[in-house]
Parts: structure tokens; C-alpha cells; sequence
């Protein structure tokens, strides 16, 4: 590359970087008796409840260092030690442990007071002990994936030969009722990573982590998708509707086993049947593309384990290493290979529809799409976490 581009290429950044620098060393507000008062912002990320007493995950998201000076449980002040002690600086985190004598099953309030005066709330709402890492306790949470993950995919897989039998009208419904559930498995991965970005800390903008983190996802993947020019059909869209559902299902595992391990799951069985009756329908999504085809009994396995078994993974991960930023993310991922699939579906639908001399848009398509969203919405309301 010539020179000349080359430095026309890095000007403007380090222009850019040079103002910044002035501006943090001169402070030309106060030139206009300006002073802003430092912002203080604590964000609880990871709460622990063990025999020691209660463990709590903080990072800083103000503007300047902060100090917490004080630490209230239940109105009462407590002793507490903080892991590495110090101010915390902007994005930094720290361990609180607090030697409180915590009642099970009962509610406990934590107030952090700083430095300065300011305080955060945190509500511990059912008071559990946090389960630490066993052979045992992972397999508890293993089976637990298992359930609400690989079972209900691999139920839905099984309808495949008698999908094989439906006619090009039944083709059609069985597509546009695909095309249904993943429009609300969409909208679900959504509102869901958005519930989560919102408890994270300001300083990762949470909301804008999702949305973006779903587009780069939805790009990427159409490109790859059709980078031959070809949009994907069959066995390739089958694959790449197991990929969007298994990023789902990672993110709904997040959720799931960091719901359990803080106390929120106490619906127990109940709460794996629902979530198992929700997620039966994914098998049928995958084996949509797949009606007129016969596949071997690796594809089969292999597209339910590429569906199912992200919920293993994210039940292990939300049980002992849950963080709502990260937890986001891996939603905003799934939200953008969902939406990749919905198009690419669609767009199946419609030249399929028309290879058949049926239109894209018939009573048959739109009472498969109703019937699509109907089924998840139903099926949700089971799911209580």
C-alpha cells in the first residue's frame, strides 16, 4: 500500500485521540465554571450463599474510582470483605463477602453504601445455597439440559417420516408452520437477552450489545449462507436452523440454570415439563426442510445434539458462572441466527410454493404461520422461571 494512503488511513484516528488527550488534560469546563460531580454506578452481577455467609459479585460503572464503604443486610450494618480491596475503577469488579447468618428460603436485603454516601440496593429474593461444582451437582444439571433441550428436539426429529408422507399441501403448512415458531422463538430470544441486558452493568449497554451482536450474527450468516449465490434448502437449511435453535437453547440454559442456582427455580418438575413441551416443536422446525428427503442416522443424531446440547452447556455455565452481559450476548447471537433462518425459510416457502403452482401467500401458509406462533405461545405459558 502506498504511503500516502497509508497515512491519510491513520490521521484521522490519531487526530482524533490527540483532541481527546487535550481535552482530559486541560478540562476546558472549567474555563466555563463548569464541574460536573463524579457519577457512581455499582452493579451487582453474581450473588454466592454458602455456609460462610453471602458473596457478592460488584463492578464499578462510573465515571470516576469508587469506594464502598459500607454494607447493609436486612437495615443492619455488617462486616464485609472486599476482594482486592481498594477503590474500584470504571469496569472493574470485586468480591464482597459478607459473614451474615442468612435464613433459607427467606428474603435478605442488601444495601452497598460508598464512599461518598451513595447507595445500591440488591434483593436477595429466596435465600439458597448456591450449588457448588460435583460430579453430582453436574449431573443433576446435565440432565437437566438433557430435558429441556435434547429430549424435546429429538421427540419433534421423530415426526420426520410422517411429514415425508404429507402432500405439497402439507409441505407448505409444515414450512409456514416453521416459519411461525421461529418467529416466536425471535421474539422470545429478544425479550429475553433485553431482560438480561438490562441488568447488567451500564457500561457494557446491554440493549445495544443485543441488537448489534444480532445483526453481525444475521450478516454474517447470510453471507455464508449464500455465498455461492445459492440461498440454502434442505439438508443446509436444516443445519443452519439447528444452529439457531442450539443458540436458543444456550441462552435458555443460561437463564434456566442461573434461575435454579439462585433459588428462582423452585417450580422444580413442573418447570422442565414446561420448558420440554415448549421446545417440542423445534424438532419439527428442523425436520421441516428435510419432508422430501431421506437422511442416515448420523445427520439425525447430529442435528439434535446441534440443537439440544448447547442447553447442557448453558445450564453448567448459568448454575456456576452466570453474568447477564455475557449471557446477553450469547442471546443477541441467537436472535441473529434466528432471524438468518426465518429469512432463508421464508424465502423457501416462497419458491417452493411457486415450483408447485401455489401461491406463497395462501390460506394454507397463513394458517401454518397462526398455528406456529400459536403452538410456542401456548406452550409458553407453561414455563414459569
Amino acid at each position: 500500500m502506498h504511503p500516502r494512503l497509508w497515512f491519510s488511513l491513520l490521521l484521522p484516528p490519531l487526530m482524533l485521540g490527540l483532541a481527546l488527550l487535550w481535552f482530559q488534560m486541560t478540562q476546558p469546563l472549567e474555563w466555563l465554571g463548569v464541574s460536573p460531580p463524579p457519577l457512581e454506578e455499582l452493579t451487582v452481577e453474581r450473588t454466592i450463599i454458602d455456609d460462610d455467609g453471602l458473596a457478592l459479585k460488584v463492578r464499578a460503572g462510573g465515571s470516576e474510582p469508587m469506594r464502598i464503604a459500607q454494607v447493609q443486610v436486612d437495615g443492619a450494618y455488617w462486616r464485609f470483605h472486599q476482594e482486592p480491596a481498594g477503590e474500584l475503577s470504571r469496569g472493574q469488579a470485586a468480591w464482597l463477602q459478607i459473614p451474615y447468618p442468612w435464613v433459607e428460603d427467606e428474603l435478605h436485603e442488601v444495601t452497598l453504601v460508598t464512599g461518598t454516601g451513595v447507595t445500591f440496593g440488591h434483593t436477595i429474593e429466596v435465600a439458597e445455597p448456591t450449588p457448588q461444582p460435583s460430579i453430582e451437582q453436574l449431573s443433576g444439571y446435565g440432565v437437566l439440559g438433557l430435558f429441556v433441550g435434547v429430549l424435546p428436539v429429538a421427540l419433534g426429529m421423530c415426526l420426520l417420516p410422517a411429514l415425508q408422507h404429507a402432500g405439497a399441501r402439507g409441505f407448505q403448512f409444515t414450512l409456514a408452520l416453521t416459519l411461525g415458531l421461529l418467529a416466536f422463538l425471535l421474539v422470545d430470544t429478544l425479550e429475553a437477552g433485553l431482560e438480561l441486558a438490562a441488568e447488567a452493568a451500564s457500561l457494557f449497554q446491554g440493549p445495544a450489545l443485543v441488537w448489534l451482536t444480532a445483526l453481525v450474527a444475521f450478516l454474517a450468516l447470510l453471507g455464508v449462507g449464500r455465498r455461492h449465490g445459492l440461498p440454502p434448502e434442505g439438508r443446509i437449511l436444516a443445519w443452519y436452523i439447528a444452529l439457531g435453535i442450539g443458540l436458543h437453547n444456550l441462552g435458555e440454559g443460561l437463564a434456566i440454570g442461573g434461575a435454579f442456582a439462585a433459588g428462582a427455580g423452585a417450580l422444580g418438575t413442573f418447570l422442565v415439563i414446561g420448558f420440554t413441551l415448549h421446545n417440542l416443536t423445534e424438532g419439527v422446525a428442523i425436520a421441516a426442510p428435510l419432508t422430501r428427503l431421506s437422511i442416515p442416522a448420523w445427520m439425525w443424531v447430529g442435528l439434535v445434539a446441534l440443537a439440544g446440547l448447547p442447553a447442557v452447556l448453558g445450564t453448567w455455565l448459568g448454575a456456576y458462572a452466570f453474568a447477564p452481559h455475557w449471557s446477553a450476548l450469547f442471546l443477541g447471537l441467537g436472535a441473529g441466527a434466528i432471524l438468518q433462518v426465518c429469512v432463508e425459510v421464508a424465502d423457501y416457502l416462497r419458491r417452493t410454493a411457486v415450483a408447485e403452482a401455489m401461491s406463497p401467500v395462501s390460506g394454507i401458509s397463513v394458517l401454518g404461520v397462526t398455528a406456529g406462533v400459536g403452538i410456542m405461545y401456548a406452550t409458553a405459558l407453561l414455563v414459569q422461571v
